[in-house]
């Protein structure tokens, strides 16, 4: 056999990865070794000879009285074997007399036990997920074992601006951006003040290599899986260990009765045998089986903690908020579950990642690779997909556009922000793939052969302002732009509308500024208008009527207090959006008939308090919002809208609902949350189609039986409500899962235990793991 100390040894494996040993696979591991200890102490109990003494059980007809004389006289009864056929007798009885258990349970339990080590710490080992848990530490031992680097990109993310000044020289001028949820300010500084060129150099490819790494590690789930993978097998793996070895405990006796069929050897048939390990085989193996039972206790407590929340996704939102970073963006995948696992060791691992992640660090790293090299490849690295998946590079606060931009030809979005003064060279004709433009606080010009091409090839174009004056000229030449967004918070007309009429190609116009008036000459062509006005009033909009081409238009903000009379000259537009507007009626000029083609309609956060029997003939309508206004009834012409299948009435003042409602047979979603209505209408029953049914915050005292007819519904909200019992019909429902059902908790207990096991039910089959 082994000592204890060997066997500690094969557990020695897990010290290079403490980091992520969270406390449960830490006290596994001290269970684990209990478990060793017990097995190799009842292993090493079963080598010892002559566990087993039988003695012949006679079946004598002497009358009882004489078999007490007998006794009494210590006659005893003669066997007439020698000790050699004692030991052959306790041989033969040990192998067919004793259960197995108590022969074998000991190595079975050596087994388990190395079994659970093994599994424990199995994605340290497997090959394909030691590699990334190995560069993840080495890369986190570099942040600790480098104070110079800890301490400089601390300097640069955390401390406030003003106290560098007196110390550093700045390199740009600084860029004050006034807005209605922020003041802030922005300056680059020399990253030459902090640290000197090799230190810049060893931050920077620190840098480069975490960067590598989030780029491999959030490709893909892998770790994540197999731990949880590694996890469950433990989880089932001590489950049948302690069923099986729980009922084999009874059966570790200390007599037993042997017919080893040895009558013509030993003159006898039956024997009765005595095992003499058998009471601290016993004990030991009810030790061994409590420990098996904590460790399933600690791996269902492990499931919890992996199954309660995405661990594939890790927010910074802490250290941010603890040592002032800025914009530390969140990671995904391996990396964020490893951020997770670490967590659980000490926080600090993941705010001396968090400093290399921060944007100000990543300014400053940017800006020594821009003086010292800036080459392809390491722009290359910092390409990423936006939200419609293209790729996009983005560059901010240096003090120069790096010459290697020129050279990413399938670069289709570039994003500048903060830069002092950018100048494009005819080199971006280089650049085949770019498309969109986004010049975020940027001044830029442009040679002419640049202008040239991207007068043929720009798509899109973003710019945020704060002076007009940093507007570009050449904006108005972009002859093939089809998307263009202004951003600013500059009051008055400053902005030189009327010239975008010259965009023959344009035809998505979103402007967030504070217009009062739109120009007579703007642009006729355009298929999307949106215009956020900050609150700013917003008249003279008889443009509208040239926008013939016009499908969608968005006014928000924009004080308007009714419906402009021009929206019912666009008979092509197919989405009206006219949010926190003050409205407060449309009776007046009210005609929907003019837009026999709008499909979508929102009126929300207005002062509208009733609906014009006119709404009906938008005959094409699929989507009305009317939430948070005032509405205290609804017109019958409403239920004539027969494609409806959103209709959003929340935070009104409706008392009821009408019958008409069962009208709209193509209903999927409705909201009436937030109003005063005491009852439900049978009719409503009869839109069969209903996925979603919002009914919170009213004055329903109960829930109509019909509701089991909606065999479509998935989402079912409540609460607010006095209600005192659910009804039974709602098993009925098999896609309404618990998680789609708010109702209170109290009101949820109400059901039969039959209705609730079958919401659960639906929630298992979806989620594809028990409900807990």
């Amino acid at each position: 056999m082994f000592s204890l100390t060997e066997v500690a040894s094969l557990n020695d494996s897990r010290a290079p990865f403490s980091t992520l040993k969270p406390w449960w696979d830490v006290f596994t591991d001290y269970l684990v070794l209990a478990m060793l200890a017990i097995s190799i102490i009842a292993g090493t109990l079963l080598i010892s000879t002559d566990q087993v003494v039988c003695l012949p059980v006679e079946h004598d007809t002497t009358p009882v009285n004489t078999r007490r004389e007998l006794s009494a006289a210590n006659s005893g009864h003669p066997t007439n074997l020698d000790y050699q056929q004692y030991l052959y007798i306790g041989q033969v009885c040990y192998h067919q007399a004793l259960p197995w258990h108590s022969k074998y349970s000991p190595y079975l339990a050596l087994l388990h036990a190395l079994l659970l080590m093994v599994c424990n710490n199995f994605w340290f080992i497997y090959p394909k997920t030691s590699s990334r848990i190995e560069l993840f530490l080495s890369i986190l031992r570099k942040c600790f074992q480098s104070p110079w680097t800890t301490k400089a990109l601390s300097e640069t993310a955390c401390q406030p601006l003003e106290s560098k000044l007196g110390r550093m020289k700045p390199r740009s001028v600084q860029i004050s951006q006034t807005g209605a949820r922020s003041q802030a300010e922005q300056v680059s500084f020399s990253s030459a003040a902090i640290l000197d060129r090799k230190d810049g150099e060893q931050a920077k490819a620190l840098f480069e290599k975490i960067c590598t790494f989030r780029a491999h590690t959030e490709a893909g789930s892998l770790l994540c899986w197999v731990y949880v993978g590694q996890t469950l097998f433990k989880v089932a793996k001590l489950l049948a260990v302690l069923g099986y070895a729980s009922s084999s405990a009874g059966t570790i006796a200390f007599r037993h009765v042997c017919q080893p069929g040895l009558g013509d050897l030993a003159g006898h048939a039956t024997f009765s045998c005595t095992h003499s390990l058998a009471y601290i085989l016993q004990k030991l193996l009810l030790s061994y089986l409590a420990l098996v039972l904590l460790s399933g206790l600690v791996g269902v407590y492990t499931l919890y903690w992996l199954l309660r929340r995405s661990l594939r996704k890790y927010s910074f939102r802490r250290a941010s908020e603890e040592s002032s970073f800025r914009a530390i963006p969140n990671v995904h995948n391996d990396l964020a579950f490893l951020l997770h696992m670490a967590d659980q060791y000490d926080p600090l691992c993941s705010k001396r990642i968090a400093i290399f992640l921060s944007t100000a660090s990543e300014s400053q790293l940017l800006e020594i690779r821009q003086e010292h090299r800036g080459d392809y490849e390491e722009l290359q690295r910092q390409v990423r997909r936006d939200a419609w998946g293209r790729l996009e590079l983005r560059l901010c606060a240096l003090p120069a556009l790096p010459q290697a931009v020129y050279q990413m030809a399938d670069l289709e979005v570039l994003r500048l922000e903060c830069m002092a003064e950018v100048k494009l060279s005819a080199k971006v004709a280089q650049m085949e793939a770019l498309s969109e433009l986004q010049l975020h606080h940027c001044p830029a010009t442009m040679e002419p052969m640049a202008l040239a091409f991207l007068q043929e090839r720009l798509r899109g174009l973003h710019i945020q302002f704060t002076d007009v004056t940093k507007i570009p000229s050449w904006l108005y030449s972009l002859k093939n732009l089809r998307r263009l967004h202004l951003s600013s918070h500059l009051c008055s007309n400053v902005l030189a509308l009327e010239s975008l009429r010259e965009l023959r190609s344009l035809e998505i116009l979103l402007l967030q500024t504070k217009l009062t008036k739109l120009p007579c000459s703007m642009s006729t062509h355009l298929r999307q208008l949106c215009i956020q006005n900050d609150g700013t009033k917003l008249e003279a909009l008889g443009v509208l009527k040239k926008m013939s081409n016009l499908q969608q238009l968005e006014l928000l903000c924009c004080q308007l207090e009714r419906i402009p009379p021009t929206v019912w000259c666009l008979t092509g537009l197919r989405r009206l959006d006219l949010r926190s507007n003050g409205i407060r009626s449309l009776e007046k000029g009210a005609d929907f008939q003019h837009l026999a083609q709008l499909t979508c309609l929102k009126l929300w956060h207005n002062c509208i308090t009733t609906l014009p029997a006119s709404i009906g003939a938008a005959g094409s309508l699929e989507e009305l919002v009317l939430s948070h206004n005032e509405l205290e009834s609804l017109p019958h012409a409403l239920f004539a809208l027969k494609r409806l299948r959103h209709l959003d009435l929340s935070h009104n003042l409706l008392c009821l609902l009408p019958a008409e409602i069962g009208q709209l047979g193509m209903l999927q979603q409705l909201s009436i949350t937030g109003n005063r209505i005491r009852a439900l209408p049978s009719q409503l029953f009869a839109c069969l189609e209903l996925m979603s049914l919002q009914l919170a915050d009213n004055a329903l005292t109960t829930v109509p039986a019909e509701i089991g007819r909606l065999v479509l519904l998935s989402r079912l909200e409540l609460t607010g409500n006095p209600l005192k019992s659910l009804p039974l019909e709602l098993g009925c429902c098999l896609l309404l899962k618990e998680t789609g059902l708010s109702v209170d908790n109290a009101l949820f207990e109400t059901l039969p235990s039959r209705v609730k096991q079958m919401l659960e039910i639906c929630l298992e089959k979806l989620q594809g793991h028990p409900v807990v």
